[in-house]
């Protein structure tokens, strides 16, 4: 298959309209070619195309930022001699100077199919950016990795955040740039937008499910997203940075697991199964310790469960890992009643609200977990008609 930048590369009559423009780019690490060539590098060895400046979202161009929350700065780029501006440093949207470098931004990021993943947020902001100074967006299109299931609960109306773009579920489903289209509509946004669409996608073919396995490389599109089942998982471990609980971070297997120092994750797993093991289907829990490196319980032996999206042990059409996660949260509240679980900080810039409603979009996930009488048929009841409204909602822009 041929990812947008690909076909971009490959197809002169694609490259046509950018004759004579100021390009920029945006993009990370994971923005290569077939060959792992970065796009900055094959865009600017084209000589029909005259590339002026280049952004990096959050964790930088170069992806060097490893934790959340940490900036950023702007800098030349010494091989093109191009400015790179920062859009997770001193600001998260592109100024008016910024704006001024270009008259067409292609943007071209590895999406990991989750709404709190910042590069979403990023593209609205630029959208946004563009149809005020009458700028012209096209994405090269890559694949939603986690493929085309939704899942979880639609942000509400005045939870919107860095996390947050707009009311989508936490599993949208949906291409980054078919994500464009969507923004556009909803913010009635008059801005010129063009999607360098793929060749070959088939989201709902094995075993990638989304991602293309044994056709393409894998390249962190952030540092804590080292692999497809960690893409898959990342809708629910995602959550626990509002927690106290380890997402991994510090560890090999980064959002694909979790635990603490002072939780029985044998006890909480039996517990996961005692109270809903139809949404346990389609992957395999596995009890497990470990020790953070840094960040959260560093140095410290935490007890713990890794959740297996891969074969043999994944099944796409079954598995939720939103609702996977939220059980681990519930059977934690069940066995230790007072477990400081909520992480009460900062997050992403949001101060006076809970880091787990941020994430969610609203306490309602949070609050759920911490009512004693809640069962998992009342955590259905309120998402799976947002989950149905979304399925709906999304299908005028789905171009694959």
């Amino acid at each position: 298959m041929e990812f947008g930048v690909d076909r971009l590369l490959t197809e002169p009559s694609l490259r046509a309209p950018l004759k004579g423009k100021r390009v920029a780019i945006l993009a990370h690490p994971a923005s290569v070619t077939r060959d792992l060539s970065h796009s900055l590098d094959a865009l600017a060895a084209c000589e029909d195309i005259k590339l002026t400046a280049a952004f990096g979202p959050q964790h930088g161009l170069r992806g060097d930022k490893q934790d959340n929350m940490v900036e950023s700065p702007n800098f030349s780029d010494p091989v093109h001699g191009i400015p790179v501006f920062s859009l997770y440093g001193e600001v998260r949207t592109p100024t008016d100077s910024m704006m001024a470098t270009f008259d067409i931004i292609l943007v071209d990021l590895q999406d990991l199919g989750c709404r709190i993943y910042t590069f979403v947020t990023t593209l609205r902001y630029v959208l946004e950016a563009a149809a005020k100074h009458r700028k012209a967006v096209w994405v090269l299109d890559r694949p939603n990795p986690s493929g085309r299931p939704v899942e979880g609960l639609t942000l509400r109306r005045g939870w919107e955040s860095f996390v947050g773009a707009g009311p989508l579920p936490m599993r949208h489903g949906l291409t980054l740039g078919e994500l464009g289209l969507w923004f556009i509509t909803i913010l009635k946004l008059d801005v010129e937008y063009r999607i360098i669409e793929m060749k070959g996608w088939l989201p709902d073919d094995g075993p990638g499910f989304g991602w293309p396995l044994g056709q393409r490389a894998w390249v962190n599109p952030s540092p804590n997203a080292p692999n497809l089942s960690m893409a898959r998982a990342y809708a629910g471990t995602v959550m626990l940075e509002g927690t106290t609980l380890s997402e991994g971070r510090g560890t090999t297997r980064p959002l694909e697991l979790f635990g603490a120092p002072d939780i029985d994750a044998r006890r909480v797993m039996t517990e996961m199964i005692d109270m809903a093991p139809h949404w346990l289907r389609g992957c395999r829990l596995r009890n497990c310790w470990f020790e953070p490196t840094f960040h959260k319980h560093v140095g410290k032996l935490c007890n713990g469960l890794q959740i297996h999206a891969e074969a043999p042990n994944y099944d796409h059409l079954s598995f939720r890992p939103w609702r996977v996660q939220a059980l681990a949260f519930k059977a934690i509240r069940r066995l230790y009643r007072d477990y400081p679980l909520w992480r009460d900080f900062a997050y992403e810039y949001e101060t006076g609200k809970l880091a787990i409603d941020v994430i969610n979009g609203s306490p309602l996930l949070r609050e759920w977990v911490d009512d004693a009488a809640a069962t998992p048929q009342d955590l259905d009841a309120i998402t799976v008609p947002d989950e149905e409204a979304w399925l709906s909602e999304r299908q005028a822009h789905m171009r694959y």
